[in-house]
């Protein structure tokens, strides 16, 4: 007779991919129900409490994540109004509901309409309001809150945006530059959700930077890992894009790119992700000037960087931008090998941050001029003559 073990203690091997389950939510789906108004009291005429309403407010140093563990049910439903009575002909009120939410956070119904978005600490928007109390209007009946399922959906706010293809050392840049600690390795998709450093200046001046998972060629459709995170380049106030010198190859099934092929396919990318990217603030950093054959291959093409369509017209549809990237400045660095140059990069980043917010200044003085102008004019009013 064979008799058959089962080692129950025996240690279960983790799943390959257990480490992507955990860590970055960048969208949160939960149910809002403001609070049903109270009932009127007929006799008196009494007016029944208004219902609560739910409420959003931004905070800075938070995540989804914590939005997700603080209430895992996902429900929120703010406090009913009060019946109106003999003893409280009005009604006492609901209390609202308040959520605390990320800094960043844009607020959808299930349906697709914006709500609104949160940009700075503390600012508030409501999502669901509460119910209207009885009254005669509508027979001393309470009405129902509003109450629907909403996304949370979080857009990084930082004032760099990295953007490149896996391997280009965009990690080892946000570790060298920055205190955050991202995982580095010498192959493809090592960051698997973005990551945030702060740069530090001896002054004190702090800047922030995004690191997000590396690009491939059709991430606007939704291929590879970096497509979900294209939405957080769009609130920051520069783009940093990092290139390989020597080109990339995801894997023998992909074609080899060489820099400047990468570059353009990072343009079409974002072109076709969303068009206004384009226009943004972008610096170009082109990585691993420390390789052999790496001086030769930058002197061959750096005349097209400050004008790609010079060269565009060699390439197909697939490649080729309809507009094209404006670099405000191109820097030839070893990341890894040369410690001066990360000082560099850093001054660099800092400069063109300063040179952005004295033109936004002059922007706005300039419109600030132009709505005092048209004021006084609409003031004095048409010249009788």
């Amino acid at each position: 007779m064979v008799i058959k073990t089962t080692i129950l203690l025996a240690k279960r091997k983790k799943p390959l991919r257990n480490y992507l389950k955990v860590g970055f939510r960048d969208s949160l789906n939960i149910h809002v129900s403001g609070g049903y108004g109270g009932n009127g009291f007929p006799k008196f005429g009494g007016v029944g409490g208004q219902g609560g309403n739910v409420l959003v407010i931004g905070k800075e140093d938070m995540s989804l994540e914590e939005v997700y563990k603080h209430n895992k049910s996902k429900r929120y439903i703010a406090e009913n109004g009060r019946n109106s009575s003999p003893n409280f002909i009005r009604g006492t009120p609901g209390s609202d509901l308040k959520i605390d939410v990320p800094v960043g956070v844009t607020i959808y119904t299930e349906m697709g309409k914006k709500l609104g978005e949160l940009d700075k600490e503390n600012e508030e928007l409501i999502v669901a309001k509460g119910g209207t109390g009885g009254h005669s209007g509508n027979g001393f009946l309470g009405t129902q809150g509003q109450a629907y399922p909403v996304r949370l959906d979080l857009k990084l706010i930082a004032d760099i945006g990295l953007v490149g293809f896996p391997n280009a050392g965009k990690s080892t840049l946000l570790g060298a530059i920055s205190h955050a600690k991202p995982k580095i390795a010498n192959y493809p998709f090592t960051t698997m959700r973005p990551h945030l450093g702060m740069i530090l200046y001896k002054d004190q001046r702090q800047i922030s930077m995004a690191d997000l998972p590396g690009l491939i060629e059709g991430a606007h459709k939704n291929k590879g890992m970096g497509h979900k995170f294209l939405k957080h380049v769009e609130r920051t106030k520069l783009l940093l894009l990092v290139v390989d010198i020597n080109g990339f190859q995801l894997s023998p099934q992909y074609p080899y790119r060489s820099c400047l092929d990468t570059v353009l396919l990072l343009n079409k990318e974002l072109e076709l992700y969303k068009p206004h990217l384009i226009e943004k603030p972008t610096l170009m950093l082109i990585n691993k000037m420390d390789t052999v054959g790496a001086s030769e291959k930058y002197d061959e093409i750096k005349e097209y960087f400050n004008n790609l369509s010079k060269i565009a017209n060699q390439y197909d549809d697939d490649i080729r931008p309809e507009k094209f990237l404006k670099f405000r400045d191109i820097l030839p660095v070893s990341i890894k090998e040369n410690k001066e140059d990360v000082e560099f990069v850093k001054e660099k980043l800092r400069k063109h941050l300063d040179i952005l917010a004295d033109e936004e200044a002059i922007e706005n003085d300039n419109l600030d001029l132009y709505q005092d102008v048209r004021k006084h004019m609409r003031e004095r009013g048409p010249k009788v003559v």
